[in-house]
C-alpha cells in the first residue's frame, strides 16, 4: 500500500466513500461533512483533556525520592519510568512515520495527529518529573542500554512497528492498529500500577498525578484504535479471517506474558498471582471490546482500587494530600465504557 498524497487534486472521492485506509483523499480537511462522526467526537474530547506538565506540583517528589523511597523502590521507579519514556517516544515516531501516512480520512488524521502531540507531551512530562527529583536524568534515560530485561521488552514492542515500516500492506497496517491497542491498553499498565502503589503509601504523589493525566490520554488513544479496528472489520472484512483473528489473539497472549514478566521484575511488592490476574483481565477486556474471544475468562478487575485511584474527573480533594485535579476538563472515564458513546452522532 502506498502512502496517501499530501495534495491530490485528481481525487473525486465523496464523503460516503471515505475509508480509514486505502481511500483516495484530496488532502483537504473537509470537516463540515463527516463519515466518521465518532472520530470528530473523540477529537473534541482530546482537546478538552488538554493539560501541561508544569501545572502539576512536584515539590515533594525530590524529598520522597531521596529520603522516603527504599533502594528497591527507587530502582523499581527508575525502571518503570524508563520504560514509559521508551513507549511514548517510539509511539510518537510510529504515529508520524508509520500510521498517519496511511490514514485516508481527515477526521481520523486529526485524531492521530492530536495523539502524536499527546505522546510528545508525555515525553515532556517525564523530563519535568526527572528534573524535579533526579540528580542524573541521563542514567534513567539510558537504562535500556544496560538493562537487558528492559531492552528485551523495548525490542519486542518495536518489532511490530518495524514490520509495518518494511512491509506496509493492508493487513500489516490493521495489525499495527492491534499493536497500538496492546501498547496503550496493556504495556503501560505495570508501570502505572507501580507508581500508583507508591502513591498509595504516600510517596511520589506528584508523579502519580502526572501518571493519572497520562493514563487518561491513553484511554482516548485506546478508544481511537478500538474504533478504527471496528470500522475496518466492515471496510476490509476479508482480512479478518479466523487465522488472522487467532494471530491477533496470539499477539495478545505474548504481550500478557511479557508484561507479567516485566511487572514482576519492577514490582516485588505485589503477589505474582495478583499481577497475572490483573494483566490477564486487561487483555480480556481489550479483546472483548474488539469482538474477539477472551483468552483467560478474567471479567472482573482483581485490583479494583486502581480504578478509583486513577479517576481524574473529581472535584473533591483526594489521597494526593489536599491537591485537587478538578481543573482538568476531562471527558473520558478510566473504565473505558464511554468509547461506545463515540459512535453516537
Amino acid at each position: 500500500m502506498s502512502k496517501k498524497q499530501i495534495y491530490n487534486p485528481q481525487s473525486s472521492e465523496i464523503v460516503k466513500n471515505r475509508k480509514i485506509i486505502g481511500g483516495d483523499p484530496t488532502g483537504i480537511f473537509e470537516l463540515n461533512d463527516l463519515k466518521y462522526q465518532w472520530a470528530y467526537n473523540l477529537y473534541k474530547v482530546m482537546l478538552q483533556n488538554t493539560w501541561f506538565p508544569e501545572e502539576v506540583q512536584l515539590n515533594g517528589d525530590a524529598r520522597d525520592y531521596q529520603e522516603k523511597l527504599t533502594q528497591e523502590e527507587r530502582s523499581g521507579f527508575d525502571r518503570a519510568l524508563s520504560q514509559l519514556i521508551f513507549m511514548d517516544s517510539i509511539q510518537a515516531n510510529n504515529l508520524n512515520d508509520n500510521i498517519n501516512p496511511y490514514i485516508t480520512a481527515p477526521e481520523l488524521n486529526m485524531c492521530v495527529i492530536r495523539q502524536a502531540f499527546e505522546e510528545v507531551l508525555h515525553s515532556h512530562s517525564y523530563q519535568v518529573m526527572l528534573e524535579s527529583f533526579s540528580k542524573n536524568p541521563k542514567e534513567i534515560y539510558n537504562l535500556w542500554r544496560t538493562n537487558e530485561q528492559l531492552k528485551a521488552k523495548n525490542d519486542k514492542i518495536a518489532g511490530i512497528y518495524m514490520e509495518l515500516a518494511e512491509n506496509p500492506t493492508d493487513k500489516n497496517i490493521i495489525k499495527s492498529f492491534f499493536a497500538n491497542v496492546i501498547l496503550e491498553g496493556i504495556y503501560f499498565y505495570s508501570g502505572f500500577l507501580y507508581i500508583y502503589m507508591l502513591a498509595r503509601k504516600g510517596k511520589m504523589l506528584g508523579s502519580a498525578i502526572m501518571i493519572r493525566l497520562i493514563q487518561r490520554d491513553e484511554v482516548t488513544h485506546l478508544s481511537l484504535y478500538t474504533s478504527m479496528i471496528r470500522e475496518n472489520m466492515r471496510e476490509n472484512a476479508e482480512i479478518f479471517t479466523d487465522d488472522f483473528k487467532e494471530e491477533i489473539r496470539e499477539m495478545f497472549r505474548e504481550a500478557v506474558n511479557l508484561e507479567i514478566s516485566w511487572g514482576e521484575y519492577i514490582n516485588s511488592g505485589l503477589p505474582s498471582n495478583l499481577l497475572r490476574s490483573y494483566i490477564e483481565y486487561l487483555a480480556d477486556s481489550r479483546l472483548l471490546k474488539l469482538d474477539l474471544n477472551p483468552l483467560y475468562a478474567r471479567f472482573k478487575n482483581p485490583i479494583e482500587w486502581v480504578d478509583e485511584f486513577s479517576k481524574i474527573n473529581e472535584t473533591k480533594a483526594n489521597f494526593f494530600e489536599s491537591q485537587s485535579t478538578a481543573y482538568v476538563k476531562g471527558g473520558l472515564s478510566f473504565d473505558e465504557q464511554d468509547d461506545n458513546n463515540l459512535w453516537d452522532d
